[in-house]
């Protein structure tokens, strides 16, 4: 009796410790949705992020999904949500913030424990402005871009041009491609300039649009004006490179073998993503240059890429290990990093000022531009129904460029087709 007793005591006394170191084994886990849009070892730096996460938050735990492009990945999304089994974050187009919110899919950071206003505040406000509505800021920049200009610089000292600088404006980008289009044998060897328009041409457009002077969207995403004139003269302008100039590639032009057309000296110049920055240094066989946008009435560029996400399936725990996530990716340490390893624009001001940004900068001046065009910057083409609704333009504008439209009857029947998407959110 004695002995029995003494053994359920132990027992007992047991008890209450074998509770907690089961617990504390048991991490919170989260699952991370992440689209492959550019080239480069992107899988294998998010890998690492996740298993520095881990290490540096004990009790929390990161699991990547990679999830094909951005559209795959908002699919994927929207499909598990439904299904009852949607992600805890996920890094999608900073243009999807109105169908999340449409959706209920998604939770305002500003209501997250955890999450400063300092913070919040501190991304460049370029970014903010497809990432705030309502008041309330619905996703966390991350995988951020703009529209440059990328130039070969032996292409340009072949062609009689300074190999320093690149065109300034509509009428230099014009000139200085005339005279960097080579013909041989009445074949075109090396255009002048290439912007692609497959892919995300909306978003191209959106370069000629800002530097027309127009915007496409009213902030609220339940407007849009595709048939103002200066938009349809942005238009214009694109069509005619090709049409009138003969300096660039007739029909579509597809996004993702522009850099390769680049690499090739297919093409002197290219418009694309900052994102590809990295992928050009380490693959063009030339020296080449990087710049602002050329201006028409101004300059400007739109915003583009990623932000994150995290949704309301998330547990408190969960929700807990997204913003403590979040934070890990945006330390300024960090989000240089991720610039200088991918060529995505580092989110803040604070990014560049440390020691690493401040001597991949003075190494590889290229960097900055991104920074430095964006107080020229606007919002990337978001509203309600995005994905119709960009369809619209995206198939009008295409239209024009293969001649199967005139630029302004294709942005009024772009209008149109927003109109019928948009009214019932008015």
């Amino acid at each position: 009796m004695p002995i029995t007793r003494r053994a359920t005591l132990g027992a007992l006394a047991a008890a209450p410790l074998a509770a907690p170191a089961v617990h504390a084994q048991a991490a919170t886990e989260i699952s991370f949705f992440y689209p492959i849009a550019v080239g480069g070892p992107i899988t294998r730096i998010i890998d690492g992020y996740c298993e520095d996460f881990a290490r540096e938050n004990p009790g929390f735990r990161v699991r990547p999904i990679y999830s094909g492009s951005y559209q795959d990945t908002l699919t994927r999304v929207l499909t598990a949500l439904r299904g009852g089994d949607a992600p805890q974050t996920a890094c999608l187009l900073s243009v999807d913030i109105f169908t999340l919110i449409g959706e209920d899919a998604i939770l305002a950071w500003d209501d997250l424990p955890g999450v400063e206003r300092a913070w919040l505040d501190s991304f460049f406000p370029g970014f903010l402005e497809n990432s705030r509505t309502a008041g309330k800021t619905w996703g966390i920049p991350f995988q951020r871009s703009t529209v440059v200009l990328y130039w070969n610089k032996e292409a340009f000292r072949a062609a009689g041009l300074d190999p320093e600088t690149p065109p300034a404006t509509w009428a230099e980008q014009i000139a200085f491609a005339q005279r960097l289009t080579r013909r041989e044998g009445g074949q075109v060897s090396q255009w002048g300039i290439q912007i692609p328009s497959s892919g995300f041409p909306y978003w191209l457009f959106q370069g000629f649009t800002t530097q027309n002077d127009v915007r496409l969207m009213n902030p609220e995403g339940n407007r849009t004006f595709f048939d103002h004139p200066r938009v349809a003269e942005a238009l214009q302008y694109w069509v005619e490179l090709s049409a009138r100039h003969g300096v660039h590639p007739p029909g579509i032009v597809e996004w993702g073998t522009t850099p390769r057309d680049f690499f090739e000296r297919k093409t002197a110049m290219m418009w694309t993503t900052t994102g590809n920055l990295t992928n050009v240094r380490r693959n063009a066989p030339f020296p080449f240059g990087v710049a602002m946008l050329p201006a028409g009435r101004r300059r400007g560029s739109p915003t583009g890429g990623g932000n994150i996400y995290v949704f309301k399936s998330a547990t408190p725990a969960q929700r807990e290990a997204a913003v403590r996530f979040a934070k890990f990716l945006t330390t300024p340490e960090r989000a240089a990093q991720w610039c200088i390893d991918t060529g995505y624009v580092a989110v803040s001001p604070a990014a560049f000022e440390t020691p690493a940004m401040r001597a991949y900068a003075a190494e590889f001046p290229a960097a900055l531009v991104a920074r430095d065009q964006l107080p020229h910057a606007v919002a990337e083409l978001s509203t309600h129904e995005n994905q119709r609704v960009t369809r619209a333009l995206n198939d009008n504008l295409q239209a024009a460029l293969t001649g199967a439209k005139q630029p302004r009857a294709a942005m009024a029947d772009a209008q149109a087709a927003a109109e019928r998407i948009l009214r019932a959110f008015r």
